[in-house]
């Protein structure tokens, strides 16, 4: 498994609850721009729309030698490739009050592009506070055992 991009403002920005592994759907000159590490997942969302979920947001740099007829918008939305049950219940999951699905992670699995979702629940300003306050912490005495 060769980890291309992580959601690092996700696991800042929510409490992650559940996490689930989706196959996405691209072009060939995305997975191209892919390969060479071109993609951001900031910002970056799903959505269930007629029975099929879509992640939304996430940037993959055009390929500049795709051609003409192969180039698409970097930001469009890209379906998610899930099973039915397994829509249905991240859909019951988004319909409860604070949770969403964000993608955390991108990468290779084989030959194949997968991608890690999570099912999220919101922080609110203390929470990221204490969790700033933890990092410090650690650091602090991280570098305390090595000077040690």
């Amino acid at each position: 498994m060769k980890v291309i991009c992580e959601n690092k403002g996700a696991t800042f920005e929510y409490f992650i609850e559940d996490t689930i592994e989706a196959g996405i759907s691209l072009d060939g000159g995305e997975v191209k721009s892919i390969r060479r590490g071109n993609v951001s997942l900031k910002d970056s969302y799903c959505s269930v729309y007629q029975g099929s979920m879509f992640i939304k947001n996430m940037h993959i740099a055009v390929y500049e030698n795709a051609g003409a007829y192969n180039v698409r918008e970097s930001r469009r939305e890209r379906r998610l490739l899930l099973h039915k049950r397994e829509i249905v219940r991240l859909k019951e999951k988004i319909a409860e009050k604070g949770m969403t699905v964000v993608p955390i992670k991108l990468y290779f699995s084989g030959s194949l592009v997968k991608v890690l979702l999570g099912v999220c629940r919101g922080k609110h300003t203390y929470d990221k506070k204490q969790t700033i306050k933890e990092r410090d912490i650690d650091r602090q005495t991280s570098r305390e055992i090595k000077d040690y």
